[in-house]
């Protein structure tokens, strides 16, 4: 008998673990038998494993072959098990040593004429190898400039199966033709592609509406979800599009995470394999649960727009015209940071870190002045209650926008603040908040869970006056004083003061009070 052993990463989520694949060749009846709880999709691979040898210019081993995929008792996904199932039936066929690729990690998609096709989540399955102690990783070459992102990892590229055997057996690289890849990664589904935000855009080119710019600058500073409410053409839309512009980098470590989940789910710009910027994602309102959540088969489990849109925005207009149940999806993301996906093989965890932007018009017919409304008092409760209290209670800043006066529309924009100097600002700000938050995990005001903020960041008696007499009155619940808190230090970290005084707290109390219907 011949042993060969290789070995791959299988993905639930953005979550890797490395797979020991071992080849044996014995007597028997001669063909490929797989092990190790593989699905369909893994099962079908010995047919395009045996055309890709054929047509690289290899013989099949005429015997019986065993390929066994440990731990056994976890179950393997997808076909990005090809590639290592290929090289280490060659070994155990003695057509490399075994010894070439007993270190190495092979992941890649097989094409039957012996190409290795580009597939989804390279980066985060180079990264499970990586934390699994492995420095050497095979990926297709159009994965390449992606696996090349993880520290401290050799990454080998190849374009096809006979190209990687010379490479293995020491030999010149063969002179192939057609090695382009003329074929892309194909798109999911129901995947939310990320919305492609112009590079123009400026805060000053919004007209009046000078709270709802201070609204803004705050939510970029410490990371608070938004809500505006008002009728059509006063701004929402307009503001909402221009946050990204006031967001600093993502810091390298969150590049990582976030070019992680845009990896699983197939939506990397092609020649842009990090993330760089803050994601901005805005579904259309028949947008389902699943998309926004995440979820799908049990074979395939995907990231839905709000770990897309993680450690950035995620814009909901016309919020209430989504369904209930999809708006009320969101409130326990909004608490965790964290999407679980529990399906009968398994549990999927993707992160779910984002600024959640909503905006609504006041009634179904969205006059543009109230005394043109049609709508009945009941319709417009109705329309009003479908942004549930529950969701309400998770949003920091809340803000009722009205048409900007004639005159702010002609000479406000010559006194508005460039998107630059707000931007200057929020960075600012978030530098004291990283220096106050150094020995903690938290990187923003919005992380700090309630707990810690009562206990370590309760701004003076004095300065809680005013949020204590509304918790007294039954106007601010537990959570909303908690909320009030965070926004509070996010004010005083704006106005360089080392903790909120009373203006502070009663303009964070007046934010979250407004627009509460």
């Amino acid at each position: 008998m011949t042993l060969a052993k290789t070995r791959s990463v299988s993905l639930v989520g953005v979550d890797g673990f490395v797979v020991d694949v071992e080849a044996a060749i014995t007597s028997g009846v001669p063909g490929l038998h797989l092990v190790g709880l593989p699905d369909t999709a893994l099962s079908e691979a010995r047919d395009r494993v045996r055309a890709a040898i054929f047509n690289s210019g290899e013989d099949w081993p005429n015997r019986h072959v065993t390929v066994s995929l440990f731990p056994a008792s976890m179950p393997k996904k997808g076909s990005t098990f090809d590639l290592s199932i290929a090289v280490s039936l060659l070994a155990a066929a003695e057509v490399v040593s075994p010894r070439s690729c007993a270190g190495l990690v092979l992941i890649g998609e097989l094409g039957l004429d012996g190409r290795i096709r580009p597939i989804q989540g390279i980066l985060p399955a180079v990264l499970a190898a990586a934390n699994r102690g492995c420095r050497t990783v095979v990926v297709p070459q159009a994965n390449a400039a992606e696996a090349e992102l993880v520290p401290d990892m050799q990454v080998v590229s190849a374009s096809t199966l006979r190209g990687l055997l010379c490479l293995l057996r020491d030999e010149p690289p063969p002179i192939e033709e057609g090695e382009e890849d003329d074929f892309a990664l194909p798109a999911d589904g129901y995947a939310i592609r990320q919305q492609e935000i112009p590079p123009d855009l400026d805060l000053a080119d919004v007209r009046g509406q000078a709270e709802a710019r201070r609204a803004l600058e705050i939510s970029a500073a410490g990371g608070h979800h938004l809500f505006f409410a008002g009728p059509p053409g006063c701004g929402k839309t307009m503001l909402a599009e221009r946050l990204p512009t006031l967001m600093p980098a993502l810091e390298p470590e969150i590049a990582l995470e976030v070019t992680a989940i845009h990896s699983v789910a197939g939506t990397l710009r092609p020649g842009q394999p990090l993330i760089t910027q803050p994601p901005f994602y805005a579904p259309h309102h028949t947008a389902s649960r699943a998309s926004m959540v995440g979820g799908g088969s049990g074979r395939v489990l995907q990231p839905g727009a709000v770990s897309l849109a993680h450690r950035g925005i995620l814009f909901l207009d016309e919020a209430p015209e989504f369904q209930s149940g999809t708006l009320d999806a969101l409130r326990q993301p909004l608490e965790e940071g964290v999407v679980r996906i529990s399906r009968i093989e398994g549990m999927a965890h993707f992160p779910a870190r984002f600024t959640l932007v909503l905006a609504a018009n006041p009634c179904p017919c969205a006059a543009a002045k109230q005394i043109d409304c049609s709508c009945a008092p009941g319709v417009r409760r109705k329309y009003a209650s479908r942004v549930t209290g529950p969701l309400l209670d998770r949003i920091d800043l809340k803000l009722e926008l009205t048409p900007a006066s004639r005159a702010e529309l002609r000479y406000d924009l010559e006194f508005a603040e460039s998107s630059k100097v707000v931007a200057e600002r929020v960075e600012l700000a978030r530098g004291r908040t990283r220096h106050r938050l150094a020995d903690t995990p938290w990187r923003s005001n919005s992380e700090v869970p309630g707990p810690e903020l009562r206990r370590r960041f309760t701004p003076s008696a004095e300065a809680m006056r005013g949020a204590d007499e509304a918790l007294q009155r039954g106007t601010l619940s537990a959570r909303g004083l908690d909320r009030i808190l965070r926004v509070a230090w996010t004010i005083a970290d704006l106005a360089g003061h080392d903790e909120p005084g009373p203006d502070d707290v009663g303009g964070a109390l007046a934010l979250w009070s407004a627009g509460r219907q």
